[in-house]
Order: structure tokens, then sequence, then C-alpha cells
């Protein structure tokens, strides 16, 4: 078990036609996540967010804005006893290709009013829910605690 918390960023990546990308992991129990990884030592979270995006995904990101903070100690949700720190950006790609890594079985463009259909993982649900609802209201950053 690692020593500390380990950061980590993750994108809620629309396409041109407004849709989210959700990718299915064995890492989170065979359910839809949004993708994202580590930060490294001595790398910048937004550096780190278009590495592992790009890595994962082939896909280039932009206009990234933070949406949501969100601590996760030993959860059930992921394969492995972690505690996580969550740092959630809000981006957009201008393609809707997905060249996958081995992170990711498959991947699915989604409506935000479409979330239900899907067996998400970990927050993503709530974070989603979160991200539709404040399309309609105003921006702000969630901090979700005791997940």
């Amino acid at each position: 078990m690692n020593k500390y918390p380990e950061p980590t960023v993750g994108a809620v990546i629309f396409n041109p036609e407004g849709k989210v990308l959700l990718c299915k992991s064995q890492k989170w129990n065979n359910q839809y996540v949004t993708p994202g990884g580590h930060v490294e030592l001595g790398e910048e979270m937004e550096k780190a967010l278009k590495r592992e995006i790009l890595e994962e995904t082939g896909l280039h990101i932009y206009d990234i804005k933070l949406v949501s903070l969100k601590e996760s100690i030993f959860s059930d949700t992921f394969h492995e006893k972690k505690h996580f720190i969550f740092i959630d950006y809000q981006c957009k790609t201008n393609s809707s290709i997905v060249k996958l890594n081995d992170e990711a079985d498959d991947y699915a463009w989604v409506d935000l009013e479409e979330i239900e259909n899907y067996n998400l993982g970990g927050y993503v649900r709530e974070l989603l829910i979160r991200i539709k609802d404040r399309k309609k209201a105003k921006d702000s950053v969630e901090i979700f605690y005791n997940y």
C-alpha cells in the first residue's frame, strides 16, 4: 500500500456533438468511468491531464476547466485499497475517434441526458449529474466529501 494519497486527474470530455466520453475499465469493476490517471512528480496537473487523455484515448483536449475535487479512501469501488485525491476537469475535443490503450476495454460517447442507462463507477454518476445541472445554472467547483 502506498504511504501517501495519490493525486489523480480525470476528464469529462465533450466531443463536437456535446456528448461525454465514458470508458469501461476492469479497475472499476467493469463499470464506465471518465478517463484519467496519476499526476507524476514535478508535473503540472493540466499537463498530466493532457498526457493521460492522449495516452488512454488518443484525444487532444482543450478549454480545460476544474470542476471537482474528490477524496476517496480505500473505496471498494476500485480494485485495490487506495487513497486517491481526484481532481476532475471538464474539457473539449475536436474528434470523436477514440484509440483506447490497455487501461480500458470499451468506450461510449454519451449524452448527459442518457447517463442513467450506463453502469457508472465510483462517483461518476453524481459528478455528471452535477455537470448537467450546472450547465443550466452557473459554473462552480464541486468538492465531494465522505465518498
